[in-house]
């Protein structure tokens, strides 16, 4: 046991931990394990920065490019209206068209920028036919899961595992390689959804209006200022109802004209009317204040606090964004966006209180009063999704079908192995951006940066693990325990070890440290590494068993008013299946 070996083993664990328990973003976690070995010298600096010149991470950063050209232009729009139409005839044609054509989909674009634009329709679908949007969200997910393990491209981890078999000599993964067995996998789970999935899942209730599902009722009131209230005179930001009671006021009328998010310089007059965001308790309060009379309670409907000029959605904070760990009032929202939130669904309970000061987390759903001149900016950031149906965005129709051709030929030129993905990649993104069907503003907003720099991060911790040994200490300490029973039941392990991981943290994190390992167990086996590599791809994008193991499950979980515990009623059995299967065909397909 070297020092370096003691070092790398340890930051694994570490790695590992930190990944699970989110206690730092993945970015920077990944970041820390760069710069840990760079100071070591375990790594030289060309080692250490490899990754971000790995073929995996620039082909992973194009493909963030070409999905989002593809929605820019409208042509997942088609997709969109074609899901539409077939699932407002009856909830069964509308779980086969998820599978369908969501799984087709994902086969060929980022998995979570598909979920992200099809969340706001599967809600309206849900409203349409009246059905749970649990029992449609769920499905929606799993979908874009199965889909992206049937092509090269349907999601990072299968080029990222493609990168790592080239580093160690061995024949990338051609376009369609991962087909065969990816199909087979997709029809089984889609099988399995659409008979047993759906019914495991709990019909909640998602129908109500914005104000009820977030219990808005008892923390809304208006309240009408006297000529002797202490607040007449003063400007809104200043006013002692804000600085002294926390409260947030919504909207103000005067002369009887409402003015919905009033600005923070505006001064506050006698019989001004204040609608106001806080609780019971600090409602009574301010019956108690001079020159402050509350009006009659009454029923709030999303319409009371919309207007002209404001609007009312839903957001959910989507995995991997920089806003994730910091709080409202860090984010400086309201002035930076134009935007008041009035609750937050934080881990299942919905927030009222301390809004400001909540450390926000992937999948939380806020509740928000927008300005609508504003509301573009709120859709651009990439760190929220908007899933209430607010109008489809402006589209660049007359290039729909430049950028299906360029995509399509990125598909063809790689899959008939005339260029290297990496290279049509590339190249698409720069015809893309040449026929103006993205800008190139719009290139650096559609690569998830917080994604590449942890894949180098990571790419960087397997060349430290095979440079000290680690990756074959590891696969020893697997033999040691499975391997008498041959190569079969030492692949079911990693299989299921890489699957549990990957419910647990990043799948292109399990990915990248699984895969040098498994490596190291096919050498000590004496057989082809291709089988083993096969089972960490595939696994690592199996993450039906946890909301947080996979950026899909993550974005559903909110809108959906899932619980932990339904991820695991349904995903646990099918997760299983898959195991079973992966164990006994993977050898049939790619022999030892």
């Amino acid at each position: 046991m070297t020092i370096e070996l003691a070092i790398v083993l340890a930051l694994l664990v570490a790695v590992v931990a930190l990944f699970a328990t989110e206690k730092l973003s993945v970015d920077l976690v990944a970041l820390v394990v760069m710069a840990v070995l760079l100071g070591s010298g375990i790594v030289t600096p060309e080692e250490g920065v490899s990754g971000f010149s790995n073929p995996a991470t620039v082909t992973i950063g194009a493909m963030f490019v070409l999905s989002a050209a593809l929605f820019r232009t409208g042509a997942v729009n088609f997709v969109g209206l074609l899901l539409t139409r077939l699932s407002r005839r009856s909830f069964p044609m509308a779980l086969v068209a998820i599978m369908v054509l969501i799984g087709g989909l994902s086969a060929f674009i980022n998995n979570t920028a598909a979920v992200a634009i099809f969340l706001p329709i599967m809600l309206g679908v849900s409203r349409d036919i009246k059905v749970s949007a649990a029992k449609l969200l769920m499905p929606l997910s799993f979908a874009s899961m199965l889909g992206g393990v049937c092509t090269l491209i349907g999601t990072s981890t299968n080029i990222l595992v493609s990168s790592i078999a080239a580093q160690h000599g061995q024949p990338a993964f051609s376009m369609f390689e991962l087909s065969s067995l990816g199909l087979v996998f997709f029809a089984v789970g889609a099988i399995y959804m659409v008979v047993f999935g759906v019914r495991l899942i709990p019909a909640r209730e998602t129908q109500a209006e914005l104000t009820q599902k977030f219990g808005m009722g008892e923390y809304l009131t208006d309240i009408v200022l006297l000529q002797e209230a202490k607040s007449v005179g003063t400007a809104l930001a200043e006013t002692p109802l804000v600085k002294e009671l926390d409260i947030d006021i919504i909207g103000l009328t005067r002369d009887g004209a409402m003015q919905h998010m009033p600005p923070p310089e505006m001064v506050l007059e006698a019989r001004d009317v204040l609608r106001v965001r806080c609780n019971v308790e600090k409602i009574r309060k301010l019956q108690e204040r001079q020159g402050v009379v509350l009006k009659g309670s009454m029923r709030w409907r999303d319409r009371d606090l919309e207007s002209e000029r404001a609007t009312l959605v839903e957001a959910v904070i989507a995995p991997n964004t920089a806003v994730v760990g910091k709080s409202l009032k860090q984010l400086q929202f309201r002035t930076t966006f134009g935007a008041t939130a009035l609750a937050i669904r934080h881990s299942g309970q919905v927030l009222h209180e301390k809004l400001g000061k909540t450390k926000l987390k992937a999948g939380d759903t806020l509740l928000i009063e927008a300005r609508r001149d504003r509301l573009p900016q709120l859709k651009e950031h990439p760190a929220f999704v908007i899933v209430s149906e607010i109008g489809l965005p402006e589209f660049r129709k007359e290039k729909i079908l430049p950028a299906v051709a360029i995509i399509t030929g990125v598909v063809a030129t790689a899959a008939l192995e005339i260029l290297p993905i990496v290279s049509s990649a590339l190249i698409g993104c720069v015809l893309l951006n040449l026929t103006r069907c993205i800008n190139m503003e719009e290139t650096y907003r559609a690569i998830e940066w917080n994604i590449i720099f942890l894949l180098a991060g990571v790419l960087t911790l397997g060349i430290a693990m095979e440079k000290t040994g680690a990756a074959l200490v590891i696969a020893d300490s697997i033999l040691a325990v499975v391997g008498e029973w041959g190569p079969q039941a030492v692949l079911s392990a990693i299989f299921l070890m890489t699957m549990l991981l990957t419910n647990l943290m990043s799948n292109a994190a399990t990915a990248a440290l699984i895969a040098p390992i498994a490596i190291g167990v096919a050498n000590t086996l004496a057989v082809s590494p291709r089988p083993f590599l096969i089972a960490v791809t595939f696994a690592a994008s199996l993450s039906f068993m946890t909301p947080v193991g996979y950026q899909t499950n993550t974005l559903i979980y909110g809108p959906g008013k899932y619980r932990f515990v339904d991820f695991l009623r349904v995903g646990t059995p099918l997760n299983i299946i898959l195991w079973v299967m992966a164990t006994f065909l993977i050898p049939k397909i790619w022999p030892w």
